[in-house]
């Protein structure tokens, strides 16, 4: 039924915040004209949360944050610091369009994904 999932992150500098994600963090795109660039992500999961707003967010995920962390410090961009919230050790990623990401490497059980990985 569902095929997949289309994210998205507002921006005040959208072509800053792309070639990060083209460059910086090398995702697969395809260029769907006028330079608007639409980013492969891999697989991903959901989760619902209680709140009293219906707000969203994104959070990435890797392997090793503290290597995410060196790696994009590296690059000149700024991370939080990493926060051990029992379910996985997050961060936030400042894009260079000013807006921040969530990053984080989970410590949680993942669901299996179509290609059968977890």
């Amino acid at each position: 039924m569902i095929t997949g999932a289309h994210a998205l992150i507002y921006s005040r500098n959208p072509e800053a915040d792309r070639a990060f994600l083209k460059d910086v963090l090398e995702l697969p795109y395809v260029d769907v004209g006028g330079g608007w660039l639409i980013f492969g992500l891999p697989p991903s999961e959901v989760a619902v949360h209680p709140a009293e707003n219906n707000a969203h967010e994104l959070y990435l995920i890797c392997r090793d944050v503290n290597q995410f962390v060196a790696a994009m410090t590296t690059r000149g961009l700024s991370c939080s610091a990493v926060q051990n919230q029992g379910w996985g050790l997050v961060t936030k990623l400042t894009l260079p369009g000013g807006g921040t990401v969530g990053v984080y490497e989970p410590r949680h059980q993942r669901p299996e994904q179509p290609d059968g990985t977890r």
